[in-house]
């Protein structure tokens, strides 16, 4: 199936040819010099960023809380609430002194207190947290402003862990909200970052509106990725929810928006001849896509059942129907760990080697027994960079054989649903697509990808106890080189089991208004920085 049919299928064909003008009336410009209007990938439904690792609630996570920790662009950790830290000579207490001044949205003071029981929660649902949350003996406070962490053994990476970027951040929120159950989502938006949200604005697929927070107080560092000085130059920025990539890109052209996130590919040649719009690529490692599968259920509880699908896939396939045939925008990655990272080794795993061969995947099917099961794909159609790989995996299932079922919705349904642990005649699914910051990726104890915890871990649900042990012999690797040869165990092994599908990786191209300055490089796009001349 071709890249143009798809998108034709998605109500996205012919864009590149024809700019519709916005069938609403225009945004109001008298307030434009003090608010940034945005245009992100994708709808923002779920506002708990520790609940769910969707990319767009992480977004949404940046702007209203900040971290103890924050990684810069060589992926170190840096102080960012934290004015620094100390650690016991048995190397089992941690403790985080908090920089002075520190305050929530609400007017109450960031105590400890609120640090130690959002790290808690935290611990429970990011898959860095839960191998640190094994050897925590006590999230604590030692005063008002001093975190104390005690554990039952040493956790070298423990700064890594809660400066990881990009999926379930470890956002600091009030202790009041931070009790709030890991599994459900909290009640109040509540951070200390430098926007605070606007809930009587919010809008579930139409707007979501954050308001410089007077009482942030940035680091003076220069800004560099998600750590040091996050100065807020726009007293608003709003976000507007525009699926249609022809309206979002009209209404750029036009100045009624400031910034849209992805333009859609096909749109880029049109954009770039704007003479008031620039294109940038703020991330250059770029992201992976990568299909889920559903350990719980059949049919893909059977091993032989997922490597059907694995043999079936050809990455370049899902990287034209999105990306499209610009090869300076994708690769192909067929690696569980970004290739061009220090883990990022390829053809580890027989199942990922070229060449694919249809006849292949087919005899691996056959000696799997499946018998018709139902695969039930669930698909964003708002979402133009998942979107066609749901509408491609069906059609490549159905090739292999399968009975496919593709419930197309929106990417906030997507999220909901994705949760459901229930088999697919009571609300579960099978298969869902995604994409994700390379760097969410990078190594065995940041990446859900590969993590092998079963109904604790990642959407899927994959479970594997030599996977975990192997994960636990890499974070007490003596030096470098074990560390790397116990990634690459760890690489092939989740390629066997199929516990994730790499769909390739790419980089996108965002656009906004020539009058804009000041962005911060990173994995995502951050408002602090952003200035208006």
């Amino acid at each position: 199936m071709r890249r143009r049919s798809l998108l034709q299928g998605a109500g996205l064909g012919g864009l590149a040819l024809t700019l519709p003008s916005l069938g609403a009336p225009a945004l109001a410009q008298g307030s434009r010099a003090s608010t940034l209007r945005f245009v992100p990938q994708a709808n923002l439904t779920a506002l708990d960023p520790i609940w769910t690792s969707a990319i767009v609630t992480q977004m949404h996570g940046y702007h209203v809380y900040d971290t103890l920790y924050a990684v810069n662009g060589a992926q170190e950790p840096q102080p960012q609430m934290a004015e620094g830290h100390t650690v016991s000579d048995d190397r089992r207490v941690w403790r985080i002194r908090l920089r002075e001044g520190l305050r929530f949205h609400d007017g109450e003071p960031v105590r400890a207190q609120d640090c130690a029981a959002s790290l808690a929660r935290w611990a429970k649902r990011d898959p860095f947290g839960q191998l640190l949350g094994k050897v925590v003996e006590r999230w604590g406070a030692a005063d008002d402003r001093t975190v104390e962490i005690r554990l039952t053994r040493p956790f070298p990476m423990l700064l890594d862990a809660i400066a990881k970027p990009d999926a379930n951040v470890a956002f600091i929120m009030p202790e009041r909200l931070a009790g709030t159950d890991a599994n459900t989502q909290i009640a109040e938006v509540i951070g200390s970052g430098p926007f605070r949200f606007r809930p009587g604005e919010f809008v579930s697929g139409s707007r979501a509106v954050y308001e410089k927070f007077d009482g942030y107080v940035p680091r003076s560092e220069a800004a560099d990725w998600a750590s040091d000085g996050k100065v807020a130059h726009f007293g608003r920025v709003e976000w507007h929810i525009m699926p249609d990539a022809a309206t979002a890109a009209a209404a750029l052209q036009s100045g009624e928006v400031d910034w849209v996130e992805q333009p859609l590919n096909d749109l880029l040649p049109t954009l770039q001849r704007a003479r008031n719009l620039r294109l940038d690529t703020l991330f250059p490692t770029g992201s992976l896509s990568l299909m889920r599968l559903n350990h719980l259920h059949p049919p893909f509880n059977d091993l032989k059942t997922r490597q059907a699908v694995a043999l079936a896939v050809r990455q370049a396939d899902y990287m034209q129907v999105t990306i499209g045939e610009d090869r300076s925008l994708w690769r192909e990655c067929r690696s569980l760990f970004p290739c061009g990272t220090p883990y990022g080794t390829e053809d580890l795993s027989e199942l990922a080697r070229p060449p694919r061969d249809l006849a292949r995947a087919k005899a691996r099917l056959a000696e799997s027994g499946y018998s018709g099961q139902p695969v039930v794909i669930i698909n964003p159609t708002d979402f133009p960079l998942i979107g066609p790989h749901g509408q491609l995996t069906a059609s490549v299932l159905q090739d292999l054989g399968m009975t496919v079922d593709l419930r197309d919705s929106d990417w906030g349904t997507v999220v909901q649903r994705r949760v459901s642990q229930e088999p697919v005649e009571k609300g579960g699914w099978s298969i869902f697509h995604t994409y994700g910051s390379a760097m969410a990726y990078a190594n065995p104890g940041a990446s859900s990808l590969v993590k092998g915890t079963g109904r604790q871990g990642w959407f899927g649900w994959y479970e594997n106890p030599a996977i975990e042990a192997m994960i636990q012999e890499w974070l007490d690797a003596p030096d470098a080189d074990r560390r790397k040869t116990v990634a690459d165990q760890i690489n092939k092994l989740a390629q066997d089991d199929v516990a994730t599908i790499p769909l390739g990786q790419f980089v996108t191209r965002t656009a906004y208004r020539s009058d804009l300055s000041g962005f911060v490089k990173g994995s995502m796009p951050y408002s602090w920085g952003v200035r208006r001349g």
